[in-house]
């Protein structure tokens, strides 16, 4: 069976959030992508308090200066397609409210069709976390737990109930109701997370580093899933950050950075982990949507070409 493809979808600065979310959106339906996804980033600081992903002295990549919400861009999607699954890879938990996220979630999974997928994370940025975090940095394991908790109140059935650090909800009824059980998926990088996932999640959101390690990390997360005692199947989709670029980059090169063709050799080395999607984020380099639009659909046809 193939592995089915994603793509992620223009929130970046060069970019006509308004017009060009709607046309990629309708334009990788067409293509034949599975599923559209967005990321979060909050803020830029500057100047920067601290390196990308919290490790000290790498930069903060430009193109982050200026990324639109999450949500909005996925509404925008969801207008414009009938078919594409809508995935956050990832919203960050505590830089939300719970309940209205919740609410926010079920409402666009209603309006589409039942097409949602939540993908949640605990972020690493203190920036962001300062600037909107519901609950401190180190309590954000605490807050994904809460966020998951009462996403699963709010979209069961009425009366709903919950009593928890953040949100106290003592009978009501809340609606829309998700027009299916909205699939509840987490990037885990520590033991904690993995337990967290096998436990609480529907599946799991790596990202692209390098095939041998995205292999041995779902070796692990398979390994705790039989110890835990866990039948359910656990989903994947895999997150890949693309570089794009016209000509064939030469010498040592990150993974799913070069020409289409570099970037689709790397697509099929990660399909042989076995992995159940792979969601391509191109948006980056791109110069315009018109740009980004025949980029995927070349990725996706030269993709579909090489049997992934």
């Amino acid at each position: 069976m193939a592995t089915r493809l994603g793509l992620g979808l223009p929130q970046m600065r060069q970019y006509d959030i308004g017009k060009d979310v709607p046309d990629v959106a309708r334009a990788a339906e067409r293509t034949g992508y599975d599923s559209l996804w967005v990321f979060e980033r909050a803020l830029f600081p500057e100047p920067a308090t601290q390196g990308l992903y919290g490790v000290e002295g790498l930069p903060w990549p430009d193109e982050y200066r200026n990324v639109a919400e999450p949500l909005v861009t996925l509404a925008l999607a969801a207008a414009a397609t009938e078919r594409a699954e809508l995935g956050t890879s990832v919203l960050i938990a505590p830089l939300h409210v719970p309940f209205q996220l919740a609410k926010t979630l079920a409402s666009l999974d209603a309006a589409s069709g039942g097409r949602v997928i939540a993908g949640f994370g605990t972020g690493w940025s203190h920036d962001e976390y300062a600037a909107a975090s519901v609950r401190p940095f180190a309590e954000r394991g605490q807050a994904l737990d809460e966020l998951i908790e009462v996403c699963r109140a709010v979209w069961g059935p009425d009366p709903v109930t919950y009593d928890g650090h953040l949100t106290k909800i003592a009978s009501a009824v809340v609606g829309p109701k998700p027009a299916r059980p909205i699939p509840v998926m987490l990037a885990a990088g520590s033991a904690k997370a993995r337990r967290r996932l096998v436990d609480h999640a529907d599946g799991w959101l790596p990202v692209g580093m390098g095939a041998e390690a995205v292999a041995e990390q779902w070796r692990v997360l398979q390994d705790l899933a039989a110890e835990r005692g866990r039948t359910e199947p656990i989903r994947t989709v895999l997150r890949v950050n693309a570089r794009y670029r016209s000509a064939t980059v030469d010498g040592d090169r990150q993974p799913f950075h070069g020409s289409v063709d570099q970037i689709v050799d790397d697509l099929a080395a990660h399909a042989e982990i076995g992995l159940d999607e792979i969601l391509i984020d191109l948006q980056s380099t791109p110069r315009d949507a018109q740009e980004l639009m025949d980029v995927a659909a070349e990725v996706h046809e030269k993709a579909r070409a090489a049997g992934i």
